[in-house]
């Protein structure tokens, strides 16, 4: 059989002397891998490294089988991504938790939504956000979203402002106030208010990191990507 489809690769492994395994998440058939033929070869290694886009097209005799890899590139933004460790924590940090999707699996928000972080990258006071955004995106998709929509005691939308740890819904700033110092703050940008400044940045990274952890990977005996605080420390430093 055999398919087409973009993707970005999230992964790229030796394979014998010549080849390689890329892991690829494909808009159209999930996250899927393939052995890339002469992956190894000067022609083909700028265009194996995670991040960067391509069109793929993909073939084997079954589908539940290793399969092939034929690759022509879309977008290498890997290279320039990673002159800036910043930058190379994000895209690092996107890489690992996508491979946390089932395999061949179609998941097409998830992976628009990664094309657009990737495209923001240039811009470090935009990407981080749309990085928060975009882990909230993929707990829903793993089944574990959390609800911002109302607050959790009285059922208001108005003033929402923390997150529950236990149940994973938005706490209004009135409900919330006697327990705040148990509660995760719910940035204003992810109510679809405001700005997102650095403080508002961290704050959703780690709303993000806990449920991933909680739900995702304790689970599995894994760790969130260390990456991932280390982009909080280094916005911590950062004027707010």
């Amino acid at each position: 059989m055999e398919w087409r489809d973009e993707g970005v690769i999230l992964s790229v492994r030796r394979h014998g002397e010549t080849s390689a395994i890329a892991e690829i998440l494909t808009a159209g058939h999930g996250r899927v891998p393939g052995l890339v033929r002469g992956g190894r070869s000067r022609m083909q290694r700028p265009v194996l490294q995670a991040g960067n886009a391509v069109q793929a097209v993909w073939r084997a005799r079954l589908e539940e089988q290793l399969g092939t890899y034929v690759l022509e590139p879309l977008n290498l933004r890997a290279g320039a991504i990673m002159e800036e460790p910043f930058r190379l924590a994000g895209l690092a940090t996107m890489t690992s938790l996508a491979q946390l999707l089932p395999e061949r699996e179609p998941h097409p928000r998830v992976y628009e939504a990664l094309r657009v972080v990737l495209d923001a990258m240039g811009d470090d006071a935009l990407w981080p956000a749309l990085l928060v955004r975009w882990e909230m995106g993929l707990l829903d998709e793993l089944g574990f979203g959390l609800d911002l929509s109302r607050c959790a005691a009285t059922g208001s939308n108005e003033n929402l402002a923390f997150v529950s740890p236990r149940s994973g819904k938005a706490v209004s700033e009135l409900a919330g106030e006697p327990f705040r110092d148990r509660l995760f703050r719910l940035p204003a940008f992810l109510r679809g208010s405001g700005e997102a400044t650095a403080a508002d940045v961290i704050d959703g990274l780690k709303l993000a990191a806990f449920f991933l952890e909680r739900h995702v990977f304790e689970p599995r005996g894994m760790r969130l990507p260390e990456q991932h605080d280390w982009i909080i420390s280094a916005l911590a430093e950062r004027p707010h």
